[in-house]
């Protein structure tokens, strides 16, 4: 018999309240909107024992994920954010030492932001804390059963991604 959770109760209490609720989708949604904000909660603890606010180590992934180097443009569009709000996050990088602006490569006019030593360094400690819960929650999976669950929010995701009729 599989072990019942917090989420099962909660089901329970709403059915005979709504008797078309159907107990998988409010099940899965309840469960994944219970995750998000578990990551979160870890996450937001993760980043203020490395002293790293949520918005700065967000922009550190985004030009890690550049290979620790980007245009402003980039950064904003991988952050989804105006342009002139990464120039306030980059100015604030820039006075932690965690990045440095420096000429394109490919635009003399352009100005490049990289990561330092130092920003690698604290990129790379949060995400290891923040991997390592990941990790723990995922572990109660197996490969083949990882695998399948990323399909199947893959599939779900997908749908979100395209316009409501």
């Amino acid at each position: 018999m599989t072990p019942r959770d917090r989420v099962d109760r909660h089901v329970e209490r709403w059915l005979p309240v709504l008797p078309d609720l159907d107990p998988d989708v409010e099940g899965a949604v309840t469960r994944m909107g219970a995750l998000t904000r578990h990551l979160r909660a870890v996450k937001e603890r993760g980043l203020a024992d490395v002293d790293l606010p949520a918005h700065e180590f967000d922009t550190l992934h985004a030009l890690a994920g550049r290979q620790g180097r980007a245009a402003p443009s980039e950064i904003a569009t991988d952050l989804d954010m105006a342009p002139a709000s990464v120039t306030a996050r980059v100015d604030a990088l820039a006075r932690r030492q965690f990045v440095e602006r420096i000429p394109s490569t490919v635009d003399r006019r352009r100005v490049d932001v990289a990561l330092t030593d130092a920003g690698w360094a604290a990129w790379r400690g949060a995400l290891d804390v923040l991997g390592a819960e990941e990790h723990r929650l995922l572990g109660a999976l197996d490969p083949a059963e990882r695998r399948l669950l990323s399909d199947l929010l893959r599939r779900v995701l997908l749908v979100t991604e395209q316009p409501a009729d």
